[in-house]
């Protein structure tokens, strides 16, 4: 049975917003980690689509937080560029750098880094907004059938770049598997919904966190099984747990950088 908000309970409500900031600081995070490759990739092709891509999750977490705004959490705007890192809900792995150095500067990034977090995050992306088509919050449902249309592209985009490079080069290979340990070791925290996972499966706003995680392996275990790659297992217990507020230096900085020209004139239309 699908509720709108005027039907929400006060429970209800908590769950759902917990759910909805972890969804919209998910996409926020990696959008613009995606955004510092602009001009950066390894060809025009590649740099394009990673920029549209990245164009697409900020617009997702914009939809996301804009649902936040409706549930009466705050501004939109602010809500994406004005919280600190203490407050923001995103898993590690999308605030994790692309590599040494600073895009304004002297970036010395990992393309098989970029390639392996963004593969398996947006297979991670995927098998949520597959459940969240089906949300009992019927505004999420809505938004999610959105979502899903551009991530199909996201998804085939960035397997297609993991199979090449996993099949390439001894040299590729070699960086890609150990772009994958990096990736998976910050994988603890992606299915998990935090403090508010009994309330959020309980309203049944989306599958539990076993079910997205069965999903998630099975949705990978054909592309691994025809490269001959051992199955990555996702972690027991993450180090960090950004659902519960913990991140690392690696976020602050990334928020001083995002909300630099916003904070200039947060009253601006933006």
């Amino acid at each position: 049975m699908s509720v709108s908000q005027n039907d929400l309970t006060l429970e209800n409500r908590e769950a759902i917003t917990s759910l909805l900031f972890q969804l919209a600081d998910d996409d926020f995070m990696y959008a613009y980690r995606g955004s510092e490759w602009l001009g950066l990739a390894p060809h025009i092709e590649a740099d394009i689509a990673s920029s549209s891509i990245s164009q697409d999750s900020m617009g997702h977490a914009a939809m996301f937080y804009t649902l936040l705004e409706d549930l009466g959490a705050g501004n939109a705007n602010d809500l994406a560029h004005s919280r600190k890192a203490i407050d923001r809900r995103n898993c590690i792995l999308t605030e994790r750098v692309n590599g040494e150095g600073y895009y304004m500067e002297t970036p010395h990034y990992d393309w098989a880094y970029a390639v392996v977090r963004s593969y398996l995050y947006t297979q991670a992306k995927k098998v949520k907004i597959d459940s969240l088509c089906g949300s009992s919050y019927k505004p999420l449902a809505e938004a999610a059938v959105k979502v899903r249309i551009e991530l199909y592209y996201h998804r085939l985009h960035w397997e297609i770049w993991f199979k090449q490079l996993m099949s390439s080069t001894d040299i590729a290979k070699n960086k890609m598997n150990a772009a994958l340990k990096l990736v998976m070791n910050d994988f603890g925290d992606v299915f998990s919904y935090g403090n508010q996972k009994l309330a959020i499966e309980m309203t049944k706003l989306i599958g539990t966190e076993e079910e997205m995680k069965a999903n998630w392996t099975a949705s990978i275990e054909p592309v691994f099984t025809t490269l001959q790659l051992e199955l990555p297992k996702i972690p027991d217990s993450p180090e960090k747990n950004g659902r519960m507020g913990e991140h690392t230096k690696d976020l602050d900085e990334a928020l001083t950088t995002l909300s630099e020209v916003y904070l200039l004139d947060p009253v601006a239309i933006w």
